[in-house]
């Protein structure tokens, strides 16, 4: 599992946009920026939609304040549904990342497997990135939505 003070690794995840389907490199997309990057174990689903996603929403400009360039939300979900998840819950103001096969989750160490309810998926965690840097990263216990929220990051910051 990745951890504070590594570099984040390459890999692909995916963003719906007005002009169609765009892949980032994560190195790339975050590079020279402080980044909050969140992860949720799927789109839609109970804790992420009432709890994780909005807190983050409702948070943005002070996150923001605090000097986060960029606020982000990816899920082992395809990017159309990641897109339609923002779309209804408001969220214009954090980018929703897809990673429809689970390869940026796993190269982070962060899957787990919920076998025939849902396959593949990210644990919930949250992480600040500096520079390509995670200096920080709040890995949720399963069944758990303690570290991971906005309020938590935001005191981090």
């Amino acid at each position: 599992m990745i951890q504070q003070g590594q570099a984040l690794p390459s890999a692909t995840v995916s963003e719906l946009t007005a002009d169609g389907m765009v892949n980032h490199d994560v190195t790339e997309l975050f590079a020279n920026k402080k980044v909050v990057l969140f992860a949720v174990p799927g789109a839609f689903t109970p804790t992420c939609s009432e709890a994780h996603l909005p807190g983050y929403v409702v948070l943005a400009d002070q996150l923001k304040a605090k000097g986060v360039d960029l606020l982000a939300c990816v899920a082992v979900n395809d990017a159309f549904v990641m897109n339609a998840w923002g779309e209804a819950q408001n969220a214009s103001e954090i980018l929703m990342l897809g990673d429809g096969d689970a390869s940026f989750t796993k190269t982070l160490g962060l899957e787990m497997d919920t076998g025939g309810f849902g396959g593949v998926r990210s644990q919930r965690y949250a992480m600040i990135i500096e520079n390509g840097v995670v200096t920080t990263l709040n890995v949720e216990k399963p069944s758990e939505f303690e570290v991971s929220n906005a309020e938590t990051i935001l005191a981090a910051l």
